[in-house]
């Protein structure tokens, strides 16, 4: 019978301690909020679809990333987020990114990294520092 409570003691005590999850920090909710507006710019750029680039940029982000493009036929870009700094409503994430480029006949393949500036609420990007992947293909 003792054997028999303590199990029942173990295992209630067990299930208590991984049935609780952990709740997310606010710096990690803006570290995935940014996240997701990079990703948001990408699929925009990559479709060719200006406004949806706009709509996530501040109106000096969207004139950094506009001026920058280049015309291309096809691409692929791909991020790898690799730091987030966040410094009171300043938002920076470093990631680093290869693309592939096609235009007519010509093919381009590169890699860099990028330091994304957010700011505001919600978050928008307001600059794009080191080698920026959307002034490719040059």
């Amino acid at each position: 019978m003792r054997s028999f409570l303590f199990l029942v003691v173990v295992l209630t005590l067990f299930t208590a301690a991984c049935g609780k999850a952990a709740k997310p920090t606010q710096d990690s909710k803006t570290a995935t909020e940014a996240f997701g507006i990079i990703e948001a710019i990408k699929e925009a750029y990559l479709k060719k679809e200006s406004s949806s680039i706009e709509k996530n940029c501040t109106r000096e982000g969207f004139r950094t990333i506009k001026s920058a493009i280049k015309p291309f036929d096809s691409a692929e870009l791909s991020f790898s987020p690799t730091l987030v700094e966040i410094e009171g409503d300043k938002v920076m994430v470093h990631s680093s990114w290869k693309g592939r480029w096609t235009r007519g006949t010509k093919k381009i393949e590169e890699r860099g990294a990028a330091v994304f500036v957010m700011r505001g609420r919600p978050l928008k990007v307001d600059n794009v520092l080191r080698t920026s992947p959307f002034k490719y293909p040059e």
